[in-house]
């Protein structure tokens, strides 16, 4: 009879034992949880803080091109006054008609209120002097500079916000078209294009080659043509695209690719 409920006690011990075990493991899984969900917040937040960042240089870029339309305003309606003043002085030299001197200081006064053109910011046409960065109504320059524009298109890009990254690099090429990361740029707004649409793509990365033909870029939008040519099926076209890069671009890394290209696609 004894040996009977030590067998039962035995067994309610093990049964405990295991309950705690399994109990313990839940435990676990459930750190490791917080733990994963915690490192996704912290990922979100650093992703959402360099899309403010973004944001705000480009709020930055607009403002100062606002001020500049504001004193470009100014400066248009002082030499407005002083076109007024002088056709007095022509009357009273000239002793002009004052109905002729009517009628063309009412065509000033007219032009003086047609509205300034609005604010481009689709990068076609904005104020920019000499492809420099914008200045402010002193002269000075306003906005961010186009390293930190140039690092945080990139950061995005590289987190996958292609849409954000496009915008930036859109922005840095409108206000540094002749930066020494302009090819870059240009070439990585293809890349943003690349897996969403490949005729936009396309069309940036043959950009790329006419606009920057020196640049390291230029193999590489290349290579990327001829991808794309493969991709639709054109073969022809892809041989092609390969067959300049490893023409014009020898030394360059994408050459190499290219030739193992040739080589599967049969020459």
């Amino acid at each position: 009879m004894r040996s009977g409920w030590t067998w039962v006690a035995g067994l309610g011990l093990a049964a405990g034992c295991a309950l705690k075990g399994d109990v313990r493991k839940v435990e676990l899984q459930v750190d490791a949880l917080r733990a994963e969900r915690t490192r996704a917040d912290a990922e979100r937040a650093a992703q959402l803080d360099s899309v403010r960042a973004l944001l705000v240089a480009v709020q930055q870029a607009l403002t100062a091109q606002q001020a500049y339309l504001v004193q470009m305003r100014g400066d248009v309606r002082t030499d407005l006054v002083a076109v007024q003043q002088q056709l007095v002085q022509v009357q009273e030299l000239t002793g002009q008609s004052q109905q002729r001197l009517s009628e063309l200081r009412a065509r000033i006064e007219e032009r003086a209120q047609q509205p300034v053109p609005p604010l481009d910011t689709t990068g076609r046409g904005a104020p920019v002097s000499g492809g420099g960065p914008p200045v402010g109504p002193s002269g000075n320059p306003a906005g961010p500079g186009p390293d930190q524009m140039y690092d945080l298109s990139l950061q995005q890009f590289r987190r996958g916000s292609l849409a954000t990254a496009r915008l930036g690099f859109r922005e840095f090429l409108r206000i540094f078209p002749k930066h020494e990361h302009a090819a870059d740029a240009l070439f990585y707004v293809g890349e943003t294009w690349a897996s969403e649409n490949a005729d936009s793509a396309a069309g940036v990365y043959q950009q790329v080659v006419k606009t920057h033909p020196n640049s390291p870029r230029a193999p590489a939008a290349l290579y990327k043509l001829g991808l794309l040519a493969e991709q639709r099926g054109d073969k022809a076209a892809a041989r092609t695209y390969y067959a300049r890069v490893i023409a014009g671009y020898p030394r360059s890394d994408e050459a190499n690719l290219a030739r193992d290209k040739l080589q599967r696609l049969g020459r």
